[in-house]
């Protein structure tokens, strides 16, 4: 019984992870895409270094989300043992 809990926490707690940090994601990128095109409404000449650093500024937000799903999956594989545990839950 105790095993299927941190099995089902595990779960929950992946599945939670992952969708806020996609939902996060998204949104920062449409602040940041957003924000670029309003700077290059102002000032169109500076255009190419608008796209440079709203281009390096997606890029290090779009590294968060690999390293929450490597968190994740930490937490999913190796502190929670799903697998294990489901295993023995099958048997």
């Amino acid at each position: 019984m105790t095993e299927a809990l941190i099995g089902a926490a595990a779960l929950l707690a992946f599945g939670i992870i992952i969708s806020g940090v996609a939902f996060g994601s998204a949104i920062g990128d449409g602040n940041v895409a957003s924000k670029a095109v309003e700077a290059i409404a102002r000032q169109p000449e500076a255009r190419s270094n608008i796209y440079t650093f709203m281009f390096l500024g997606v890029g290090v937000l779009e590294a968060v989300p690999f390293i929450a799903i490597a968190l994740a999956f930490y937490i999913l594989l190796v502190v929670a043992k799903v697998p294990a545990i489901v295993g023995a839950l099958v048997r």
